[in-house]
């Protein structure tokens, strides 16, 4: 009995080290005030695109939750706005799985709202079928919808720069790779609906995440416009809650023990929208509030260039 009570406290004390350090979030320090700014959150009706707005708006910020699902975002603005105090909160109808979505979007914001300061990509998802375009989901959400959005808003940024786009990407981008035949033959980034082949989907999308900003960034060059790329943390969101009921259940504990909250999830989101004197740091990728080295694959010049021009094609700029 010593020895299991010995065992069971040691693999406590392990956890609670656990809490206190690989799965504890720096948090964003940056006291800046946002007055006069306007911010776009996509997928801000619930996790960590929730609280990001959540924040913004404490800071004084007019925030737009771009959001598909109206009843949820609607539910969100109201919380956002009673708990920050802000009543400059709205929804804007997106649904990043339909490019005309996208397009009535930004041509709804750009002709009501004066400025955009800051476009957050946040949305994101893991589950599969096809968009209204033919598009794989996780391909066509994560990234097509994305970089659509981000290019029709991007004469909006400049005007009111200095301004900033902020991708929420993973560290599973580290798996992910750009198969183009896969993508010019099948419009996805993979094939197959098993739990494996999703996820390695969704590894794809986040590697495009990283190249998308990469890429951006050199376009960028010499205008007051800075992106970024991130890893929000391990983080216990409803980004998986279209997946099948057995994987939530295998899911449940793991995120319950070793999974953090939205609210840590969010911190690097607002690093980069916020932290002064990163602006040299722009195109780089970014965890824990901190920017972090990537792979060759993630820094590849001549692959951001090809996904630049694939989905400029894919979505009808071209």
């Amino acid at each position: 009995m010593f020895i299991v009570l010995l065992i069971c406290g040691g693999l406590v004390g392990f956890y609670l080290l656990l809490c206190v350090t690989v799965l504890r979030q720096p948090k964003c320090k940056s006291m800046a005030k946002l007055h006069g700014k306007t911010v776009v959150v996509t997928g801000a009706n619930t996790g960590i695109g929730k609280a990001t707005a959540l924040d913004l708006a404490k800071r004084g910020a007019r925030v737009i939750l771009a959001c598909r699902d109206e009843s949820r975002a609607r539910a969100a603005v109201t919380d956002i706005q009673k708990e920050s105090g802000n009543k400059e909160v709205l929804y804007m109808h997106l649904d990043l799985a339909s490019l005309k979505s996208v397009r009535s979007f930004a041509e709804n914001f750009l002709k009501k709202e004066s400025r955009l300061d800051i476009l957050i990509n946040n949305a994101g998802l893991v589950i599969g079928g096809k968009t209204e375009d033919g598009f794989g989901r996780i391909f066509g959400v994560n990234h097509l919808g994305h970089f659509l959005l981000t290019v029709l808003l991007l004469e909006r940024l400049k005007e009111c720069g200095p301004s900033r786009v902020v991708t929420v990407s993973s560290m599973a981008h580290c798996w992910g790779k750009i198969d183009f035949d896969c993508i010019n033959t099948h419009k996805d980034l993979g094939l197959g609906n098993s739990v494996v082949a999703l996820l390695g989907m969704y590894s794809h999308s986040k590697l495009c995440n990283v190249l998308f900003m990469h890429e951006l960034a050199k376009r960028l060059k010499g205008t007051n416009v800075t992106c970024y790329s991130l890893h929000p943390g391990a983080i216990k969101t409803d980004i998986g809650r279209h997946s099948n009921l057995w994987w939530r259940l295998f899911m449940a504990p793991i995120l319950l023990l070793f999974f953090s909250d939205v609210e840590s999830g969010a911190q690097t989101s607002l690093y980069c929208a916020l932290q002064e004197g990163i602006e040299p740091l722009s195109g780089h990728y970014f965890s824990s509030c901190a920017v972090q080295n990537v792979s060759a694959k993630a820094r590849d010049d001549a692959v951001a260039k090809k996904l630049w021009e694939v989905s400029e094609r894919l979505v009808g700029l071209a």
